[in-house]
């Protein structure tokens, strides 16, 4: 009876390692396509759209047309500068030069973008409690659930290659995972 109890929680325990694993293989050739697109390829200029996805332009077209919103919760996330930092990151493929070292780099990325938004919770608590009549609890909370849907957001739509303009290595040429070279 131990042994089979021992055995599910030791599967359990591998399956965020199993998971990343999967992910890195799937991932991984986009990352190699991107790396051969970067080659002598120059980078352009760093542009941000804050929180991609919408987020940010979806929050100022609330604020602009519902002036009580934005003397509310403001005319842009409070996080913003969150994203720009991931964007930072994006916008170079995190300075990598091979594929396993940009797969890490946005994973990276992602991480700290979570991070800081979740820490932008933590450390207004207090203060948006008292604006938005709710306990410090709550804040944190919130900012918490945001920040996981942010990084699933951010994993999900942000990989290499996909055409998007918030893509991982955005600030270099297009790439297709159908034209990458053969493994490294």
């Amino acid at each position: 009876m131990k042994a089979p109890r021992l055995a599910v929680v030791l599967a359990c325990c591998a399956l965020p390692a199993a998971a990343q694993d999967l992910m890195r293989s799937v991932e991984i050739p986009a990352h190699r396509a991107l790396m051969a697109a970067v080659g002598n390829a120059d980078l352009t200029p760093f542009e941000t759209d804050g929180c991609s996805g919408g987020l940010s332009s979806s929050w100022r077209l609330v604020a602009q047309t519902f002036p009580d919103f934005s003397l509310l919760y403001e005319a842009h996330p409070p996080w913003e500068y969150c994203c720009v930092t991931h964007d930072r990151a994006y916008h170079d493929a995190g300075g990598a030069s091979q594929a396993d070292a940009s797969f890490d780099a946005r994973l990276a990325a992602d991480d700290k973008l979570r991070a800081c938004v979740k820490a932008h919770g933590e450390t207004h608590a207090v203060e948006y409690a008292k604006r938005y009549d709710m306990t410090p609890d709550q804040i944190i909370s919130v900012h918490s659930i945001t920040s996981e849907a942010m990084y699933m957001a951010v994993r999900f739509g942000g990989g290499p290659c996909s055409g998007l303009p918030w893509r991982w290595g955005f600030g270099y040429p297009g790439c297709s995972v159908f034209a990458a070279p053969a493994r490294e």
